[in-house]
């Protein structure tokens, strides 16, 4: 196993802290992986096998714990002594499993982590039942970092071809085991992504028209990084006789479908100067690029929308919360905010023409503020700096300490 030393991290610096930590994020992001490598750290540091209770329910060895009430019963069971550190992997394929974590937490000394591949987790009873007593630990698939380590690529050389590669094939780990064979490659992310639609969203959900539901995120995917509404996703199906009588209401539930399985992000839109937040036209990201490859075709590929898709991920992942900006007549790719500061971003293909560097410039320069303002680009600019606003090669950044 390849540490994610990042999110490992995170899981050592909240460790014996009176919380339960629940990590989650889209399917086979790493998050089970990361469950066994803290195993091991917690082996590595004294702690005996006696006091860590393992169990990921994915595995027919637990078939037999099929709530709450059974899941008590097997931990009591397993509690000798000492400190116990309970690492449940996909406990939301138990029912009412929150009943028995708040047990947990009330009758022994315990420290609990647990996964979960959709957003349900942390909206079920577990958020009433332990209110404050829990801390989320977000896990995205590999950024473009982790991909080279992960490939045990040399960092000095070809990196834009490589760069390329990650945006075709995305960053769920397995596929750097595979990525040399493009049948292997489109057979995993197939069944990634149908696994996702079918247990995470039409079975959860009981959904019956599934056709509707495959073309939303057909319509998501094509439209990355284009402000969408469910008025203009329902107007556009409707109009094309792709769908016929899809209802804006039954579309918002559909698109909060998607945001719960993690599939799908959503960026709301902001207005910069009152830092109100506007109600319409935000823009949806995918989780990993290889899956919206696989949805639309690879021979499909947007470069420029990919990049803010990997713009959005990376923002993500370094903790900033990110929207959408307006300012006056103009329109900031990213608003990145965390308690520290704000910057701005933009991001494109290439600013070489000045009719796109004026118009990319433009947006930031009618900020009226002295944060921090950039211009993301492919290009190895020969000025980095236009009147303070940075210009950076996008694979630079992606490359930065964070």
């Amino acid at each position: 196993m390849i540490l994610r030393e990042k999110y490992l991290n995170k899981m050592i610096d909240a460790k014996d802290k009176p919380f339960i930590k629940v990590i989650t994020g889209v399917r086979r992001s790493g998050k089970s992986t990361l469950l066994l490598m803290f195993k091991d750290y917690l082996l590595n540091n004294n702690t005996l096998e006696d006091n860590i209770i393992y169990i990921n329910f994915e595995s027919a060895l637990y078939d037999d714990i099929k709530n709450y009430k059974d899941l008590y019963q097997y931990v009591k069971g397993k509690i000798k002594k000492d400190k116990v550190y309970l690492l449940l992997d996909e406990v939301q394929n138990v029912e009412a499993w929150e009943k028995a974590i708040n047990s947990f937490s009330v009758d022994f000394d315990i420290d609990i982590y647990i996964t979960g591949s959709n957003a349900y987790l942390l909206s079920s009873e577990l958020s009433t039942l332990l209110s404050g007593r829990y801390i989320e630990i977000k896990m995205y698939p590999l950024s473009f970092k982790e991909y080279l380590v992960f490939n045990k690529y040399n960092t000095k050389s070809d990196l834009d071809n490589k760069f390329m590669e990650y945006l075709k094939y995305g960053g769920l780990p397995a596929i750097t085991l595979i990525k040399d064979n493009d049948e292997l490659v489109l057979s995993y992310l197939n069944d990634i992504y149908n696994t996702i639609v079918k247990k995470d969203i039409i079975d959860r959900n009981n959904i019956k028209d599934t056709a509707l539901l495959e073309n939303i995120i057909k319509y998501l995917a094509t439209n990355i990084g284009s402000s969408v509404s469910s008025t203009k996703i329902s107007n556009y199906l409707n109009t094309n006789k792709i769908a016929l009588n899809s209802n804006h209401q039954t579309i918002d539930n559909y698109l909060n479908m998607l945001e719960k399985s993690f599939i799908m992000y959503k960026a709301d839109r902001t207005d910069i100067k009152s830092k109100a937040l506007l109600k319409t036209l935000g823009k949806y990201y995918i989780a990993d690029t290889g899956i919206r490859n696989i949805i639309l075709g690879f021979r499909n590929i947007d470069e420029g929308h990919l990049l803010e898709n990997i713009v959005y991920l990376e923002l993500l992942r370094r903790g900033y919360k990110v929207n959408i900006g307006k300012t006056n007549d103009y329109e900031v790719d990213f608003v990145a905010e965390n308690p520290n500061t704000i910057k701005y971003y933009q991001v494109t293909k290439t600013i070489v023409t000045e009719e796109v560097r004026k118009r990319e410039l433009r947006s930031l320069e009618s900020i009226n503020d002295n944060y921090e303002k950039i211009i993301l680009t492919l290009d190895k600019p020969f000025s980095k700096d236009y009147n303070g606003i940075k210009v950076i090669n996008i694979i630079d950044w992606l490359l930065e300490d964070e």
